[in-house]
């Protein structure tokens, strides 16, 4: 029954289009705000802690988050619906001429792409099939718990040129795909288990930053690139991205090349945070694994 279930909710998306979506994924933000008080409280808070907003501002915000939340939730849907007339009718290119220096740049070489739980996230895919030049192209995720539900998440999330990779044992396959001069797309602002991080100061408190994307960037020469897709009014979206690091150029011994090159895609996600609060994905418990020693930290007024 869930699979039929799954299988229509497709079926219904490649029908629908990018205003229906945005729609929906509003109200499906606005009902999570409604019935989930404890994550609620967590965004709300987190707010007014990282951001030193006060208690009506931070509110207005985290609502504003939930909403964006529901939206990115949704536009699954339309992953293998980003075609050249997205590009033409809604893209906007933040840095037109920073943009095509880095395409130069990224050709015959390597590539992490590092972006996060951050407007658009799920639509990146579907614009790395399009406009980056590398032949083999992948995207790492976390599996969900239910098998048939990520079935189709997968189906959705694949595109002609981009596989979509499970972040459990990536590291092998990520390798090889890098050693092809490939692309390989993180979401690098989640928390993440002590034994996979580094801590680094992330919106003023020191975070579980994971160093898989480092390591493997490291290990392939690759260039680090931070890129984000960010929504604008009138059903507009705005690529968002910096200049890429080559982790050649990188002084030191592997573990503060390592530090440097997470530290590098932590502040990239950091100024866009700043940039777009209300994009974000506060409702994570971002600052949940703490370094050995500090226990664990509870943001005020989580339940």
């Amino acid at each position: 029954m869930r699979t039929i279930f799954y299988e229509t909710l497709a079926a219904l998306g490649q029908h629908a289009d990018f205003r229906h979506v945005q729609v929906m994924g509003a109200g499906l933000g606005r009902l999570i705000w409604a019935v989930v008080p404890s994550r609620r409280r967590l965004a709300a808070t987190a707010i007014m802690e990282r951001l030193g907003l006060d208690t009506g501002q931070a509110s207005a915000a985290a609502r504003n988050s939930f909403l964006h939340n529901g939206r990115s939730f949704l536009e699954i849907l339309l992953c293998r619906r980003i075609d050249w007339r997205f590009v033409r009718d809604r893209l906007i290119l933040d840095d037109p001429e920073l943009f095509h220096e880095t395409l130069n740049e990224l050709r015959g070489r390597p590539c992490v792409a590092a972006t996060a739980h951050l407007g658009a996230w799920e639509l990146i895919s579907g614009l790395l099939h399009l406009i980056t030049p590398q032949e083999h192209k992948q995207v790492i995720v976390k599996a969900t718990h239910d098998q048939h539900l990520y079935s189709v998440i997968r189906r959705m999330r694949s595109q002609p040129t981009v596989r979509v990779v499970e972040h459990e044992q990536a590291a092998p396959k990520v390798l090889r795909n890098l050693r092809k001069n490939g692309l390989s797309g993180f979401l690098v602002d989640h928390n993440c288990r002590r034994e996979e991080a580094v801590f680094l100061p992330f919106l003023g408190r020191e975070a579980a930053v994971n160093i898989g994307p480092a390591l493997l960037a490291l290990r392939a020469k690759a260039l680090v690139w931070p890129a984000f897709l960010v929504r604008e009014p009138s059903d507009k979206f705005r690529l968002v991205c910096e200049a890429p690091l080559d982790v050649q150029s990188i002084p030191g011994d592997r573990h503060e090349k390592v530090e440097a090159i997470a530290r590098f895609y932590t502040q990239a996600v950091e100024r866009m945070v700043r940039r777009y609060p209300e994009q974000w994905f506060w409702m994570h418990r971002r600052w949940k694994t703490r370094p050995e020693g500090e226990g664990t930290y509870e943001v005020k007024g989580e339940g």
